[in-house]
């Protein structure tokens, strides 16, 4: 009965958000640990998403040797510092991804935000604000470890893609994020993608008790976003570099990612029409100010 009430009032937030917004939407994709298959589904929903006809940037907090676009086979050879530093324009130092997506190498950058002079922020904001006439959705795939900015990502983000798989320590880190996020800095939704599961039940199960403990414990609301079925052909993708939505477009994994395409482009959020990029960035330099110390898990 909790399963079947909390499915009928997501409908209804999705009906609403169909109505209303066109503006950029703007995800942070987080796991509570390594070896959840993040970087892989945030490809994977890019790439499924750009197939829906989505102009979708993805902004890659990961150290270089396992980012976005090592997992592509594909080398940047600048970053968002050089866009910082007025070395080079955005256009110049991001990459293309499968199906037009384009890809922002930025640790390096990000975690320079909170030094800029207030000149040098608003000329950041303005080189963004072009993007948010190219691009309908950001992803940001954010790192794990002391070094991420895994918090202020998130609250500068629309919406929070929690990733996790069956593990009982993928759960449990998943859950220390979720609570330190809500706790200390207020955050109430976050959206769940359970991933590598054998069937759609034992991922349901997941959530389920993830969202059970959080209801009792923590004012939060976790919404179920679906599970990512663990099969060879995403496995052999994963080996290829390529993209399992692109290259095994009929097996199970593939589906899930579409499945999760359609449903995070209909679920409601903290957006409005006009929201754009810029606005991301703004709020982003605002939030990166605060204590790095206290975004470890």
């Amino acid at each position: 009965m909790i399963c079947a009430n909390r499915d009928q009032a997501s409908g209804l937030r999705e009906l609403t958000a169909l109505e209303s917004n066109t503006g950029v939407r703007v995800f942070a994709v987080v796991g509570g640990r390594s070896g959840v298959g993040k970087t892989c589904s945030v490809i994977n929903l890019a790439t499924a998403l750009a197939k829906m006809g989505k102009r979708v940037l993805i902004l890659d907090e990961n150290p270089r040797h396992k980012d976005v676009n090592a997992n592509l086979g594909l080398c940047a050879r600048y970053d968002l510092l050089h866009v910082i530093n007025r070395d080079k324009t955005l256009e110049q130092v991001m990459t293309q991804g499968p199906e037009g997506v384009m890809v922002l190498t930025a640790m390096r950058g990000i975690h320079s935000l909170a030094k800029l002079a207030p000149a040098d922020q608003e000329r950041l904001i303005e080189c963004f604000s072009e993007l948010s006439q190219t691009v309908d959705a950001v992803l940001i795939d954010t790192a794990i470890g002391r070094g991420s900015r895994v918090v202020p990502l998130s609250l500068a983000s629309q919406q929070v893609l929690i990733v996790l798989s069956g593990s009982g320590q993928a759960i449990t880190d998943a859950y220390a994020l979720i609570k330190l996020i809500s706790k200390e800095y207020a955050r109430r939704d976050f959206l769940v993608l359970v991933n590598k599961v054998q069937s759609e039940s034992r991922g349901r199960e997941i959530f389920e008790n993830i969202a059970s403990v959080a209801q009792k414990n923590l004012t939060v609301r976790l919404e179920w976003m679906g599970c990512i079925l663990f099969d060879d052909k995403l496995h052999r993708s994963t080996r290829l570099c390529q993209p399992v939505v692109e290259i095994f477009p009929a097996s199970d994994s593939a589906a899930g990612y579409r499945q999760l395409a359609e449903k995070l482009m209909r679920c409601a959020g903290h957006w409005t029409d006009n929201d754009g990029v810029e606005n991301f960035m703004r709020r982003l330099i605002r939030t990166s100010h605060l204590d790095a110390a206290e975004f470890t898990v």
